[in-house]
């Protein structure tokens, strides 16, 4: 009997697990809490197993686009129960999968535990948000709550540009349309080039990975639109210092003017392992006040962390105060909040 895809699906799903991993030569795992766990009910994989669940899940040009390529991002659904954001890839010859389960609810921010002043995002009316981080410790769901507190206040029209699309919005006040790499359009250069004959208002790209989406994305800020992006960098002021970095020298002062003007926040995540058993957020939170854009412009990136840590009147939080305040709160251990900090000594300054 072949390997079935929608009962394994429905297994993730009923042990609120986050992520599903098939490979062959192991047991399916998941990962629940942040923890690693085997689902013991299953032996150990072979190939024909992961390849009857690609096929199961596959439409037949997908799958042939996966042979060549040795690598596939898709979005599949459960009927109307869960969303699953899936990674297919080879390693060691053998094909693997790699699924992230992902809510049909999208949560709040205040669900999130994330600080209220991400919700005042929801009022920019041009400008570009970074947020940034590890991958799977919350970037696109945050987002997503924040575009879905636009939805629900504002009529604007949002595009998001995804690859995969992850959450599904339904329109409220405003109009959202999700465009999904090969499926929606061909290429991601094609897509963000057509943007704005679409008359956007907000705008979702699912990652700066390039010099070149970062060019779209700064274009497209800079002509009186909002922009939400993701990126994976550690920290705020690393993910300045990385874009501008992308830029040959000769052209980097024309940049670092041209992101000083659109920038309006960069938000760092982590998330943690809480003693009760869940997660909790770490947040690291840069606004582009009057001396964070100066500095931008200088090209003084080294000095962002010490605005960050002197400007806490305005909403602004280092990685490491968060994780101290935790601490402090009992929610997450002492040990958690040192290994996921940058800078150990200072959380113990900070805790002292």
């Amino acid at each position: 009997m072949s390997f079935n895809a929608t009962k394994i699906l429905e297994k993730v799903v009923s042990l609120d697990a986050s992520d599903l991993h098939l490979s062959v030569g192991a047991k399916p795992t998941v990962r629940i809490k942040r923890n690693l766990s085997r689902l013991e009910d299953y032996a150990e994989m072979i190939t024909e197993d992961i390849v009857s669940f690609l096929h199961q899940v596959l439409e037949e040009d997908q799958y042939e686009i996966f042979e060549v390529s040795k690598e596939l991002d898709f979005s599949i659904s459960l009927g109307s129960k869960a969303r699953f954001r899936v990674n297919a890839f080879f390693q060691k010859g053998y094909p693997s999968v790699a699924l992230r389960h992902i809510p049909q609810v999208i949560p709040t921010l205040e669900e999130l535990n994330l600080p209220e002043v991400l919700g005042s995002f929801s009022n920019l009316r041009q400008g570009l948000v970074l947020v940034v981080g590890p991958a799977g410790h919350g970037k696109s769901t945050t987002i997503a709550s924040i575009l879905n507190q636009i939805n629900q206040t504002r009529a604007e029209h949002i595009i998001t540009l995804e690859d995969p699309i992850e959450y599904i919005f339904s329109n409220d006040k405003s109009l959202i349309e999700q465009r999904e790499l090969y499926v929606d359009t061909a290429s991601w250069d094609n897509a963000l080039k057509a943007i704005l004959r679409q008359d956007p208002d907000v705008v979702f790209i699912g990652e700066m990975r390039d010099r070149d989406t970062t060019l779209a994305a700064l274009r497209i800020a800079e002509t009186g639109h909002v922009v939400f992006a993701t990126l994976h960098t550690n920290s705020a002021s690393q993910t300045v210092e990385r874009i501008i970095s992308q830029f040959p020298a000769e052209k980097k002062h024309a940049f670092q003017s041209q992101l000083a003007g659109i920038l309006e926040a960069v938000v760092s995540l982590r998330l943690l392992p809480t003693k009760s058993e869940g997660v909790h957020p770490a947040v690291e939170i840069l606004l582009a006040t009057d001396a964070v854009r100066n500095l931008i412009r200088e090209g003084k990136f080294e000095q962002i962390d010490n605005i960050i840590n002197t400007s806490s009147n305005v909403g602004m939080i280092s990685l490491e105060r968060s994780l101290a305040r935790l601490i402090e709160q009992k929610i997450i251990s002492p040990d958690d909040g040192l290994r996921y900090a940058l800078n150990p000594d200072q959380v113990r300054r900070f805790l002292k």
